[in-house]
């Protein structure tokens, strides 16, 4: 039997409804923060994922899919978003609209070659929004909030951890500090920090395996290197978070795991008291470099990304559960040849006209199709007739509550419309139709 690839997994039924319902959120939440949808390759040359990382990151140096295509040019899967939108921005001049800063959303497979665990997955879907062209310290909080938003609606408890790298001149001082500091311990390091010592030595906090060692958490901190202008735009940063009700906190050990990182980073994660619960669901930051060191002009950039898998695995740990919808408007029911094609026509009517809706296609019988339409959640059933039909005719049951009516054919819309209003209504009295999707508003939240 062929099977997926190690790493890789299917997305269906109510897991693939749960996802959807995520990526409809998100898009819309977009439209209303003013972001703009962008897609780019699902592979690039190697050289813009290589130079904007960084060599020195785990995520080029152990996770990358790199390969040679067939005009012997190096080329690499997609592992993370932000590299991609940045070579668009430079290849089609963005830069040059007067309408800065740019401001875009991407939601897509990436790929990363690790060992597949709960939450990571060799292909995984990443959402991420940037905002390209504006240094302002009010861009790096609403893209904080914005992330921070996301979840709340969702219904996670969560809080943001923020730091500051500082700039250049920052950076520099921290590098060489850290150098000083784990020289005399290079011993207790694992191989990898050994060489990131050499390399970058920022990505020493960033260890997953040396974390818990005291060497680790008795570290200078970046922030007593910073200077004076760095740390008065990370102060300003923390004055909008408040402004924006972000519940947020000062973790000095975030560094991220990417090389193109400047000023604010942060990341997101699950507030609680439950330790399985306790985890990043999103990140990101300041990248004020970035354009630069891929072929474009000096230009600021910040965003950040969520893995929607590990989005779904803290909904479901968390027990919130998703509204997704779970049934169909309409099932159409019928038996002779006649019949199968007035429910072709009938079928496509009612779907053009708003209401979820299917019909018979394997040639069950009648008893069978009523057993199909429960299997399917239907709401609502429309039983045809040959004798019913040529008096303009249908039969209609309510399959919740049994109740069954024949009507005139040409109310079949408005019946239907009220009916599953009706159906749809809770006991508070309170409950308001939007006129165009039938979907429900109610003031009794509880």
């Amino acid at each position: 039997m062929i099977t997926k690839a190690k790493g890789c997994y299917d997305l269906y039924g109510k897991e693939a409804q749960r996802f959807l319902y995520i990526n409809n959120l998100l898009a819309s939440l977009c439209e209303k923060y003013n972001y703009q949808y962008i897609r780019t390759p699902l592979f690039e040359s190697s050289e813009v994922f290589h130079r904007a990382v960084g060599e020195s990151s785990d995520l080029v140096s152990k996770e990358t899919y790199d390969f040679v295509d067939r005009g012997d040019r190096k080329m690499t899967l997609r592992p993370e978003g932000t590299a991609g939108v940045v070579r668009s921005y430079i290849e089609n001049k963005m830069y040059g609209d007067s309408n800065q800063p740019v401001k875009l959303y991407y939601n897509g497979t990436m790929y990363r070659y690790e060992r597949p665990q709960a939450g990571r997955n060799r292909e995984l879907t990443q959402f991420g929004v940037e905002v390209l062209g504006s240094d302002d310290v009010m861009v790096d909080a609403e893209i904080i909030s914005f992330a921070y938003n996301i979840f709340r609606i969702l219904g996670l408890n969560v809080k943001v951890k923020i730091n500051s790298l500082g700039d250049k001149e920052s950076r520099d001082n921290y590098r060489s500090a850290l150098v000083d500091y784990f020289k005399p311990h290079i011993n207790f390091l694992c191989d990898d920090c050994k060489m990131r010592l050499e390399k970058n030595p920022l990505r020493v906090l960033d260890c997953k395996v040396d974390h818990e060692l005291d060497i680790m958490k008795n570290a200078p901190r970046m922030y007593d290197y910073l200077n004076e202008d760095s740390k008065k735009r990370f102060e300003d940063v923390q004055k909008f978070l408040s402004l924006l009700d972000v519940n947020y906190e000062i973790d000095y050990t975030i560094v991220r795991g990417l090389d193109y990182y400047s000023h604010t980073v942060f990341e997101v994660e699950v507030d609680t008291d439950n330790k399985d619960l306790q985890f990043a669901i999103a990140g990101g930051g300041r990248y004020n470099g970035l354009v630069e060191m891929l072929g474009g002009p000096q230009t600021s950039g910040i965003g950040f990304a969520t893995g929607l898998d590990r989005v779904l695995i803290a909904l479901e740990k968390s027990g919130i559960e998703l509204p997704v919808s779970d049934g169909l408007d309409v099932f159409v029911m019928y038996v002779s040849e006649t019949e199968k094609q007035f429910a072709t026509t009938l079928v496509q009517e009612l779907r053009m006209n708003g209401f979820s809706c299917d019909t018979e296609y394997t040639g069950r019988n009648l008893k069978s199709q009523f057993k199909q339409a429960d299997r399917l959640n239907a709401k609502m059933l429309v039983i045809l007739n040959d004798e019913d039909l040529k008096n303009n005719m249908l039969k209609v049951k309510n399959n919740h509550t049994k109740e069954e009516e024949t009507i005139d054919l040409d109310y079949i819309l408005y019946y239907l419309d009220e009916a599953l209003l009706e159906d749809d209504e809770c006991d508070c009295g309170e409950c308001h139709c939007d006129g165009e999707h039938h979907e429900f508003s109610c003031h009794n939240e509880e």
